[in-house]
């Protein structure tokens, strides 16, 4: 049976509008993919010389309540879930440049990082930059020097199944997430984000790219969700209650719900101190109530539609 989308436009008002075509939603899902795999032969053409290297970490934690952050600068993150009881790290490195003499000084200078403290794993670049987030103000000064050669690192990753992830990439990559019970915290700049079978509390943003996540498990606390230049699409389980927050500018919001009711228009008003005076800056939201309400759930982007489904 083909599932009737409601759009929601201008104020929420209900349209008549024909639903989006299947096809479109499927092409959507792969979009990001797409770009990132024309992105790397665009990377062989301009970048000949290249040197690559396997590792593998293991980390032995407790199958409740770990830890893993990955704070990558260049590359995709795949983290999935499963029933053991240690964090398997492989990472593929690829350095490379328009040289070989480039790509042997990213040999001598490129150091990864690789730290266990407790139930807690971290996985970070240390050389030539340091791609754990700290206060900008210690940078050295060093870390603005041009770099010619570039570090690929791409990260998949098994966890156990209820371990809280904290991840993050910036270029050439996109972000995915399995089967983690955990809470998730999954950041990205110039690439998609897509979570598949999550069931706890959730912060996904990214920039450029689609955002898609669907629940096993509704969560049970506040979540949000964005990007900037993408399509967000969320799926939840049937019972869904919650209270939906939307905010779009260039985009419009779809849902396949049935039971939700428009809330009042939230207004948040806020102002910052100038030499000449005082600034107001007034946001507008659209919300709806899914269900009884509840908890909240934030989604925003500015250059794309929102799509809230039901998981059949």
């Amino acid at each position: 049976m083909k599932k009737t989308w409601i759009p929601l436009l201008a104020g929420l008002a209900i349209s008549c509008s024909a639903p989006p075509a299947e096809a479109q939603q499927t092409r959507e899902k792969t979009k990001d993919q797409q770009k990132l795999e024309r992105r790397q032969e665009q990377r062989k053409e301009k970048y000949p010389e290249e040197y690559r290297e396997h590792f593998t970490k293991e980390y032995s934690i407790s199958k409740n309540g770990a830890v893993l952050a990955i704070y990558n600068l260049e590359g995709s993150v795949n983290v999935e879930g499963y029933p053991g009881d240690k964090i398997v790290i492989e990472l593929d490195q690829t350095i490379y440049a328009r040289t070989k003499e480039l790509v042997e000084q990213g040999k001598k200078e490129i150091k990864l990082g690789f730290e266990q403290v407790g139930d807690s794993v971290v996985a970070y670049s240390s050389e030539p930059w340091d791609t754990r987030p700290y206060d900008w103000r210690n940078r050295n000064r060093d870390e603005y020097r041009r770099i010619e050669y570039h570090n690929d690192l791409q990260y998949t990753v098994k966890v156990p199944f209820n371990t809280h992830v904290h991840l993050s990439t910036v270029n050439d990559g996109n972000v995915i997430v399995k089967n983690v019970a955990g809470i998730l915290d999954v950041n990205n700049v110039n690439g998609g984000i897509q979570i598949v079978n999550a069931k706890n509390t959730t912060r996904a943003h990214t920039v450029n790219g689609d955002l898609t996540v669907n629940y096993l498990v509704n969560p049970d606390k506040e979540s949000s969700f964005y990007t900037l230049n993408g399509t967000l699409t969320a799926s939840f389980q049937p019972g869904l209650s919650a209270d939906i927050r939307l905010k779009t500018m260039n985009g419009a919001y779809y849902t396949d719900f049935e039971n939700w009711e428009v809330l009042p228009t939230s207004i948040n008003l806020s102002q910052s101190k100038k030499e000449d005076g005082t600034i107001y800056r007034i946001n507008k939201n659209s919300d709806i109530r899914i269900g009884s309400g509840g908890r909240t759930y934030k989604f925003e982007t500015l250059n794309g539609n929102i799509y809230i489904k039901k998981q059949s």
